[in-house]
């Protein structure tokens, strides 16, 4: 078999590996039981390493929907199908995704590897708590069925386990139903990281909340931010021209990247500027708009190819959390620490988690804020992130294994309590954090 050059999505690392696929369980049963060092890979849109390996089963091949049950509002399809997909399939029967990270081109596998979480964690928690149930094929290759009654154990391993306990062929979910494919967003202003946490607490009631982060804002402004709250819609607060075609999937053009950007083109002072313009693009201290989901939960997505503005090394995607007492004083010593390395990112998420799910074994929310950066790979910023982890460990906190691309073993082991591990489930990331 041909070995091929592997990315995720943040481009770094890349690996020389052995790629399969298939739809027919006889082939990944063989393959599961003559392999070695074997890692599921959906489509590639983690952004380190959790699902490279020296030996990949691409799921992509299993991309059937199983059924659709309208009266009870749930979806079974199998592990490959990508959540674009259910999504083109759903909104227009009134339906949505209960828990949605910040890109609809992951596969229903990967949700459940890495038990996502979105904008309405701290209202509704992360993806297990609507899976129903999935099928798994384990190591000795057999097919177990896997719900929060049944081989509940492995059920929620599972979800957060980052693949290591075999590979998920479907998963029967539940749906959120909606009336309209719109969100009512109301954006706050926030000077600095005080007033955007306060925000936060004064908005909980909201279902979806994120802020967008200055990493460079300095002194009284450090973590000036843009608070986006979200509602969906209903039906009758639509105005008449949106209520014309409410449950649309369809949010307008998009654009393209076509090529890899020169490594000088994202720097400090681009940044900053970048930063500085989207900050005052609002003159008010709050707005009220509504818009259509893509824009709301996947603003990037609508950029084919972003990843290229970070040039042809690649980047780093950072995201960490802290628990809700160490939260302001972690995130300030993190901030000034960014600000004053001049490696500042070009996106930057914060976010307000809920309380943690006592059983999902190694799944990444915990009750506080999470913050989530991206920076252009050059040596200095490896260096900053292992300081960045030093603080992490000291309030508290862990970084998320879906974006990580570079942590060393021993903080892992610091700040994971529960841990999966896989003599025939080995990715590049479980290798690296033994």
């Amino acid at each position: 078999m041909p070995r091929k050059t592997v990315t995720n999505w943040g481009n770094y690392p890349a690996i020389e590996a052995n790629v399969t696929e298939s739809s027919e369980i006889a082939d990944i049963r063989s393959l599961v039981k003559t392999g070695d060092c074997l890692i599921a890979r959906g489509n590639g849109r983690c952004y380190g390493d959790s699902s490279l390996g020296r030996n990949i089963f691409s799921t992509l091949k299993l991309n059937r929907f199983l059924s659709f049950q309208f009266e009870t509002g749930s979806l079974e399809c199998e592990a490959g199908v990508i959540l674009a997909d259910i999504l083109d399939v759903i909104v227009p029967k009134g339906f949505f995704l209960p828990v949605t990270p910040g890109t609809k081109f992951i596969t229903v596998g990967g949700a459940i590897a890495a038990d996502v979480h979105g904008k309405n964690h701290h209202s509704e928690g992360s993806f297990s708590e609507y899976l129903l149930s999935f099928q798994l094929l384990t190591a000795d290759g057999g097919i177990v069925s896997c719900s929060k009654d049944e081989n509940a154990d492995l059920f929620w391993q599972t979800c957060g386990g980052m693949g290591l306990t075999g590979i998920i062929l479907s998963a029967h979910f539940k749906l959120k139903p909606i009336e309209t494919s719109y969100i009512r967003q109301i954006t706050h202003k926030a000077a600095n990281l005080d007033k955007v946490m306060e925000l936060f607490q004064q908005s909980a009631a909201s279902i979806y909340s994120v802020a967008w982060i200055d990493s460079l804002a300095s002194g009284t402004n450090l973590g000036r931010s843009m608070l986006m709250l979200g509602e969906h819609c209903e039906y009758d607060e639509l105005p008449v021209k949106l209520q014309e075609d409410a449950l649309t999937t369809k949010a307008g053009n998009s654009l393209n990247v076509p090529f890899n950007f020169p490594a000088f083109s994202l720097n400090s002072a681009s940044i900053k500027a970048f930063n500085f313009a989207y900050y005052h693009r609002q003159f008010e201290q709050r707005s009220e708009e509504f818009v259509h989901y893509e824009s709301f939960f996947y603003p990037l997505d609508g950029i084919h190819n972003w990843n290229r503005i970070y040039g042809r090394k690649g980047f780093v995607q950072y995201q960490f959390v802290l628990p809700t007492n160490n939260s302001c004083d972690g995130l300030t010593k993190i901030l000034k620490r960014i600000e004053k390395s001049g490696q500042g990112s070009f996106l930057a998420v914060l976010k307000l988690f809920g309380k943690s799910n006592p059983n999902a074994v190694m799944s990444f929310p915990m009750e506080g804020y999470t913050l989530a950066l991206d920076f252009k790979v050059n040596s200095k910023v490896f260096r900053l992130l292992d300081n960045l982890d030093e603080i992490v460990a000291e309030y508290g906190g862990r970084v998320y294994l879906a974006k990580d691309a570079r942590m060393s073993a021993a903080f892992f082991h610091k700040t994971y309590s529960n841990i999966v591990s896989s003599d025939t489930f080995i990715s590049s990331q479980s290798e690296r954090l033994a």
